[in-house]
């Protein structure tokens, strides 16, 4: 899951998997691909290093019996 910040101030928490897509419109806007659109605070080249670091979290996790 990412942190990122509504237009209004308010902290939602995203699952990165569920991202279609992200545009700076100049508002960032992310169309989830349930096609529900969040418009964030964040630059899109943060929103890019939230999911890479998602991303790479998850694929260096092992599993532990």
């Amino acid at each position: 899951m990412i942190k990122l910040t509504r237009l209004n101030g308010s902290m939602i928490v995203l699952n990165p998997d569920l991202i279609e897509y992200v545009e700076a419109t100049p508002d960032t806007i992310i169309t989830l691909t349930t096609g529900q659109k969040i418009l964030i605070r964040e630059p899109v080249d943060d929103v890019i290093e939230k999911f890479t670091e998602y991303k790479r979290c998850i694929n260096t996790r092992t599993i532990v019996d």
